[in-house]
């Protein structure tokens, strides 16, 4: 099957890509900012408030029904990450206000002498929350460093760091910035040989490649609905035993048990259904791809088509922008590396600032972010800062017509 059509075919589930400026279509590449949604999900949020918006726990028929729509997208939820249990998903505003409500919690279990891990490479909201904990417990903080030439982590010092007081590692499944991927499975082992915990930030690997907290083996692992082409919602999920016995931060006649100990306050409802249909609309991906018997397995099967087309529009985006003068790629560029990167490209020009380069391609009708993206240590590792680069995100709704257009905005800025 070629999965360029395939995929070209799927675009008319998402009513905005037609958009149009000048003219043309646009050309939606601010995904990792937050991708579009398909009408499915904006159907599923319409019809949540029409049929049953209701707060939980009502013994009336809309709390009743909306109560089994989010009990089924836990279930949902579970099966996105390879969870076990659908009550070790919980739901937040985002993953920001989700990760710091359980720093603090876990901050509580620190003291002064313990050590707490983060990397450079993250987004800040993987970052700052945990030394704001570590701070507040009076715990030590180590910052892992990144390889400049590729943006790659530093894992022998990830390693060196670790130690019989080190209570926590909070590292990205892949950068938000320049697309680098982690070889999380290995880093959570050797974390566990050291009898620590993970936090796993997998906001940015969630649209690209299929997330396994068991493959994984972390502990504790966070993703955004928005960044998978849903509603603006944060996931988290954690063991079940460490979220049964932490203390969270909650009202006192809110739940103990899960997962309403770990979901502050009255939820989104209709965002958490939203969510399920976003997931529900990856699984329509697999169902359309090959017969499978679970919702997992058509996860999966979307997963591994979506890594194949997207891996090809990467690479040929990263060979096409290596031909521009003036232009620097951040990050992973050899293409026989494509595996180790998302379709995620960050780039600076030598002459134009990042967002010079952003205002121009808005004109041609070329949606690109500019500036840190919130990876703000990175950034100034790199020397970008305060300006910072121009991302280009790639999801599988884009085309190579549109990437097409792209090198030509981009050519046209050199002269």
């Amino acid at each position: 099957m070629n999965l360029a059509d395939f995929f070209a075919k799927h675009r008319d589930q998402f009513p905005a890509l037609q958009r149009r400026r000048n003219g043309m279509q646009s050309v939606f590449l601010d995904g990792p900012a937050g991708t579009q949604v398909p009408q499915c999900v904006i159907n599923a949020m319409s019809e949540y408030f029409v049929r049953c918006n209701a707060n939980h726990g009502g013994l009336f028929d809309t709390s009743v029904e909306s109560d089994r729509w989010l009990d089924e997208s836990h279930q949902a939820g579970a099966d996105l990450l390879n969870a076990a249990d659908p009550t070790t998903i919980s739901f937040g505003q985002n993953m920001t206000s989700l990760t710091m409500s359980l720093s603090r919690a876990l901050a509580r279990t620190w003291k002064p002498g313990d050590e707490v891990i983060v990397t450079r490479l993250d987004h800040d909201a993987n970052f700052r929350p945990w030394i704001l904990a570590a701070n507040d417990a009076g715990a030590t903080v180590r910052i892992v460093d990144v390889h400049v030439d590729d943006c790659t982590l530093d894992l022998e010092q990830l390693k060196n760091y670790l130690n019989e007081r080190t209570k926590l590692v909070a590292v990205g499944c892949a950068s938000n910035s320049v697309g680098t991927i982690n070889p999380i499975a290995e880093i959570c082992q050797w974390v566990r040989s050291a009898g620590a915990l993970t936090f796993v930030d997998a906001v940015h690997y969630a649209p690209h490649r299929a997330i396994d907290v068991q493959a994984f083996g972390c502990d504790f692992l966070a993703c955004s609905a928005y960044k998978f082409f849903g509603p603006h919602l944060g996931i988290q999920w954690g063991r079940r035993e460490i979220l049964e016995d932490l203390l969270p931060y909650k009202l006192r006649p809110a739940s103990d048990d899960l997962p309403g100990r770990w979901m502050t306050g009255t939820q989104s409802h209709e965002s958490i259904v939203g969510t399920m249909a976003a997931i529900d609309y990856l699984v329509s991906i697999g169902k359309e791809l090959g017969a499978s018997h679970s919702r997992r397995e058509h996860l999966e099967t979307a997963f591994s088509a979506i890594e194949r087309h997207e891996s090809t529009l990467a690479t040929d985006l990263i060979q096409a922008i290596s031909e521009l003068p003036d232009i620097r790629i951040w990050g992973i560029s050899d293409p026989a590396r494509v595996a180790e990167r998302m379709p995620t490209i960050s780039i600076t020009h030598s002459k134009l600032t990042a967002t010079e380069v952003a205002i121009q391609l808005a004109k041609s009708g070329i949606f690109v972010w500019h500036g840190n993206y919130y990876a703000v240590e990175l950034s100034e590792l790199l020397g970008c800062e305060p300006e910072g680069m121009v991302r280009l995100g790639i999801v599988h709704y884009n085309t190579s017509i549109e990437l097409e257009r792209l090198i030509a905005a981009l050519r046209s800025l050199s002269g």
